[in-house]
């Protein structure tokens, strides 16, 4: 356990694996968020998955019986566009590979968003793009891949939303943004740079718009290689919910270790109610 802790005032909190199962919510989830309402902890919903935009994950949440504003909402998309926006002026053509999230968020920094070898010829005006950004996408197909070799061969910088290799649905594990940049870097030999979850970037601006510090805070989340990971990087205690990609039988071994370990969501919130520090 880390040193002068101070009760848990606030909240990050991973979604996926966490909070539902592709569209399938975890049981107890309205319970949850009425428990941190009535304890008066505040919160962020902090993301790697990239595929959706902050008003879209509300209404996900709406959907659930869950009312949230899109501000409460942190995912990789924001903080790679941002980070993109201290080094790149508006308007510079990035190739975006991944899904509305990823598109909306690098437009809202003001890049000129590029699909695809078929739209390369279109950027000629303003230059072919300057950097390759990719996250999770579904419809990820061949001439994604070769635009994306193509320009990280030609010496583009190549980045990435986040690097889990898999992404929790009701079928099982499915292929997540990791398994799409392996792709690309399987033909390059570029290995990506890296802005979301176990990076501390995303904790970093959680904290800062909860105006919370790393010793009244927590990181809640599924994944020991990224959610433990990455709120450990960033000072912060670590609960880790088994009820997403980590096993208990991983804990032992692993070169990280969450302050708390429970089996799923209602279990947390139980553990809430009683008084967890």
């Amino acid at each position: 356990m880390k040193e002068q802790h101070r009760p848990i005032k606030n909240l990050i909190i991973d979604m996926d694996g966490v909070l539902w199962r592709g569209d399938t919510p975890m049981p107890g989830l309205a319970d949850f968020f009425a428990t941190l309402r009535q304890l008066r902890i505040s919160f962020i919903l902090a993301t790697n998955n990239a595929t959706l935009t902050p008003d879209q994950y509300v209404h996900k949440l709406a959907r659930f019986g869950v009312q949230l504003s899109a501000g409460r909402i942190l995912n990789s998309a924001e903080a790679t566009a941002a980070h993109l926006a201290q080094h790149y002026p508006p308007g510079t053509p990035i190739l975006a590979i991944g899904e509305d999230g990823l598109r909306q968020a690098l437009a809202n920094h003001g890049f000129t968003v590029v699909h695809r070898l078929s739209a390369l010829a279109a950027t000629v005006a303003n230059g072919q793009p300057q950097a390759v950004v990719a996250g999770l996408d579904r419809h990820f197909c061949y001439d994604d891949l070769a635009a994306a070799a193509l320009l990280v061969a030609g010496g583009a910088p190549f980045f990435g939303t986040n690097p889990d290799p898999s992404l929790p649905t009701e079928q099982g594990l499915l292929p997540g943004a990791g398994a799409i940049l392996a792709a690309i870097t399987a033909t390059t030999g570029v290995r990506p740079t890296i802005i979301g979850k176990p990076g501390r970037g995303l904790y970093d601006e959680a904290l800062r718009r909860l105006g919370g510090v790393p010793t009244d805070t927590a990181a809640v989340g599924d994944r020991l290689d990224t959610d433990i990971a990455g709120g450990l990087a960033a000072g912060l205690r670590t609960i880790l919910l088994l009820s997403g990609v980590s096993r208990r039988e991983e804990i032992a071994t692993a070169s990280v270790q969450p302050d708390w370990v429970f089996d799923h969501l209602a279990a947390f919130t139980a553990a809430l109610k009683a008084g967890l520090p």
